[in-house]
Order: structure tokens, then sequence, then C-alpha cells
């Protein structure tokens, strides 16, 4: 009998420098390769949003790499909280909010 893989579903907002610096492109690489759905965007605040969603250790991979972000990022802040599974089978970029 195989054990039951614990999902996890959680609404990130990144601060710093992340707009302009590919940061939602990396983000859906990042996130595809550990097979998570969700979405990331910009906000018009300046910030990066992103749902992401899967096994709880790929969710909990994905959120310590946000503190990384691709190489021109600068990530001054991470909050994040539980959110709705948005269901589907992979990440992608939606426009900004």
């Amino acid at each position: 009998m195989a054990d039951e893989v614990k999902t996890k579903a959680v609404l990130a907002r990144i601060e710093g420098r992340v707009q302009g610096v590919w940061y939602r492109g990396w983000t859906v690489v990042e996130a595809n390769r550990r097979r998570l759905r969700g979405w990331v965007r910009n906000c018009s605040d300046g910030s990066v949003e992103a749902l992401v969603a899967g096994p709880e250790a790929n969710v909990d991979a994905m959120l310590e790499l946000f503190w990384k972000g691709p190489p021109s990022a600068r990530v001054t802040a991470v909050t994040r909280k539980p959110a709705e599974d948005p269901g589907g089978t992979h990440f992608m970029e939606h426009p900004t909010y």
C-alpha cells in the first residue's frame, strides 16, 4: 500500500526588485520543474504574487526558492497564506493585476 501524498496550496507575495528581472518566467520554469499547479503575476504595487499548489514538500521547496529568484532579482520579503487549490495540471503566468 502506497503512502498518500499530502498536498498544499499557498498564496505568496514576493517583494523587492522582482519586476523587470524575469521573475515570473523563472517562477513558471521552477514551478513546472516541481510539478506544481497554479499561477504567477505582477501586481500594480511592484510586487509579484504566486499561487502554488501540489505535494507539500514541493510547495515548501518553491516557497524557499522565492527568496532567491532569478539572478537579477533582489527579494526583500515573502509573505504567504493558505489558499484554495486552483486545480489544473500545470503552472502558468497571468497578466498584471
